[in-house]
């Protein structure tokens, strides 16, 4: 995908995530989001200190422009950031860095594509929970609210990470 084409669609989905940050607060049990999976799609060739600033900043507009605490999605989502090389070696392996490729659904597979969504997801659902009110709320409480938040976040990510990461291929 062009460098523009990335950054608009990453914009589109900012704005997405401030609409269900702000309008779709079903339950206490869920908090959903997309932001892992935007940054685990930043593009390979920018280092984890770029993609490290791109979530600290993508997390401070949430918090920002939505209801929470100031701090919460940035102090989660920097982590993400921090972890997505490991993450896609682990998940898919040194080639795509050898390559300098972004990884794609369709390319890299389907099962491989949930696991590193699934694997940011809970890095990102881990800190959050235990940020907002480990100490305030039940161990069951904030368990049952990590376990809900990371099978709809991981699904919702899921639906949005196509126009994230598209194929490429001819």
């Amino acid at each position: 995908m062009r460098k523009s084409g990335f950054w608009a669609a990453y914009l589109l989905l900012l704005l997405a995530q401030l609409l269900l940050s702000n309008f779709f607060n079903l339950t206490p049990y869920l908090m959903l989001s997309i932001l892992p999976v935007m940054v685990l799609c930043i593009p390979i060739r920018i280092g984890p200190v770029g993609a490290m600033l791109i979530a600290f900043a993508t997390g401070m507009v949430t918090d920002l422009l939505s209801e929470g605490l100031l701090g919460l999605n940035a102090f989660a989502l920097v982590p993400v950031a921090g972890l997505r090389y490991p993450i896609i070696k682990l998940v898919f392996g040194t080639e795509l860095f050898a390559r300098g490729e972004d990884f794609s659904p369709k390319r890299n597979g389907l099962w491989k594509t949930v696991l590193a969504t699934t694997l940011a997801q809970a890095v990102f659902t881990l800190l959050y929970v235990w940020a907002d009110g480990a100490a305030s709320q039940p161990f069951w409480f904030d368990a049952a609210r990590f376990g809900i938040t990371l099978v709809a976040g991981t699904a919702l990510s899921l639906a949005c990470l196509p126009s994230l990461a598209p194929d490429t291929r001819k």
